[in-house]
């Protein structure tokens, strides 16, 4: 088939798709990886200040771990009736409608998942300053303005590339430097675990006060543990990115819900495990006043050089996700260009290593741009309420699903419908309320970056459909 002007247009079935060359192994490793960051690292610190009892700490991570597990028991069944690429943006778009699923791919590409690339990039960046003082120092002065952490952003930005073109040169090669670094990252904090224990020693207070009637800083023990919840849930997050890459999986129908379930459990073993070694060398007074709990934890019985092992444990994990979230996220914005609501050339797939090579580079550009402007972090801020709205609306589908596809194959079904996606749909958008009374500033922002995506998808609506009457 010719254009008008002498250039050769394929047809739909001649071109390049992707293909399914990814096993359960890799998808587990997408799973792990995808969720553990820097959380484990950073966020025991907050939560100790906010509960103070052990027991509680250990409660807010057990129930956030089994609210995310909800999350991808419910979403398995979702996923293994529509094994696509693209994941919860096909989902939207089944369940919803085109609107609602082009919001949603708006904001994972605008802010959400791009923001959250140039994050986790910006602190493996930083932790890499821990061996090169001079990252963090480097700055330019351009007279108007001042660019700090200039060495941090540059590093972050290379590694925001590096990954791309693992994942440009294929799905195979990605899915390796996956299961590689989320390997290397279970087997760091295993190794964490299993020195606290074995070379540490605890005071003769071991995990006390295990539950107090003590004041949780003037307010109630429900506020605290909504307030800690808010922290364990962000280390949990990522726990539904293996369903952007159901196009690629082999048996994604059987693999997929497989993997949301053993990953999210699995990640959920490995926090409680991490706190609870946390809390054998460290009183939860010291934990709640450590801006890096895992180094001081190491440091009791491997000196200053626990602080240097900590840096590439988080280095570790940090590249990982970077990793995990940029070969999966890309797919998003490929089944919304197949769907002409995006740029026509995003829907590419590279004919010799099938990726979809274009929504990968025009993801790390955008990411890159985010982490040299050093705006990820606030925009990321002002969304994360929206996140949690579309996992309430994605978890809710499963009920829209249930009444309007009756008959089709589910090959597998959600444990403890109709109470599991109820609580976790409930606890979701409790989370969102939460978050614009707390905090109507940033939230109100966030809907605005959301709402930007209306008149996006009006011109891309229009000019789809003038396109389908032009044929």
């Amino acid at each position: 088939m010719t254009d008008p002007d002498g250039t050769t247009r394929l047809k739909e079935a001649e071109r390049p798709s992707l293909a399914q060359r990814l096993g359960l192994p890799t998808a587990i490793a997408v799973v792990i990886g995808s969720i553990i960051g820097s959380g484990i690292f950073l966020v025991p610190q907050k939560i100790a200040l906010t509960l103070g009892d052990a027991g509680w700490i250990l409660a807010v991570w057990i129930f956030g771990g089994l609210l995310s597990l909800a999350g991808a028991l419910t979403n398995a069944e979702i996923a293994g009736m529509i094994p696509a690429a693209g994941g919860q943006y096909v989902y939207f778009r089944e369940i919803y409608g085109d609107f609602p699923a082009f919001l949603y791919g708006w904001t994972t590409f605008i802010v959400y998942q791009t923001g959250s690339i140039a994050a986790i990039a910006v602190a493996f960046a930083k932790y890499l300053g821990f061996f090169f003082p001079g990252l963090n120092a480097l700055q330019i002065n351009f007279g108007l303005f001042v660019m700090p952490e200039v060495g941090v952003k540059l590093v972050a930005i290379g590694a925001i590339l590096f990954v791309t073109g693992v994942n440009y040169f294929g799905v195979q090669f990605g899915g390796f430097v996956q299961q590689l670094f989320t390997g290397l990252k279970v087997f760091a904090i295993a190794g964490i675990v299993f020195a606290c224990f074995v070379f540490g020693t605890h005071t003769g207070n071991l995990y006390t006060p295990f539950f107090s009637a003590a004041s949780y800083h003037g307010t109630s023990l429900l506020s605290a543990f909504g307030i800690a919840l808010v922290a364990v849930l962000w280390a949990y997050d990522g726990w539904n990115s293996v369903t952007y890459l159901a196009g690629e999986v082999k048996e994604a129908q059987r693999n997929i819900p497989i993997a949301l379930v053993a990953g999210t459990s699995a990640v959920i073993v490995i926090y409680v495990l991490a706190n609870l070694a946390y809390m054998y060398v460290l009183p939860v007074s010291h934990i709640a006043h450590s801006q890096l709990v895992a180094s001081d934890a190491i440091s009791q019985f491997f000196g200053t050089n626990g602080a240097a092992l900590i840096a590439i444990a988080v280095m570790i994990s940090t590249f990982g996700t970077v990793n995990a979230t940029t070969m999966t996220t890309a797919r998003v914005y490929f089944a919304m260009a197949k769907d002409k609501l995006f740029f026509k050339g995003i829907s590419r797939v590279h004919p010799r290593y099938k990726t979809p090579h274009v929504s990968l580079l025009v993801q790390g550009a955008w990411a890159s741009i985010l982490t040299l402007t050093g705006t990820y972090d606030q925009l990321f801020t002002y969304v994360i309420f929206a996140s949690w709205l579309f996992y309430a609306l994605g978890t809710f589908g499963i009920f829209v699903l249930r009444k309007k596809r009756p008959d089709a194959p589910r090959p597998y079904r959600t444990v403890g419908y109709p109470i599991v996606p109820a609580v976790f749909v409930i606890v979701a958008v409790w989370f969102v309320f939460n978050t614009i009374i707390t905090d109507p500033r940033d939230s109100l922002i966030g809907l605005g970056l959301v709402l930007l995506g209306v008149p996006a998808y009006l011109y891309w609506h229009r000019t789809r459909t003038r396109t389908a009457a032009g044929n």
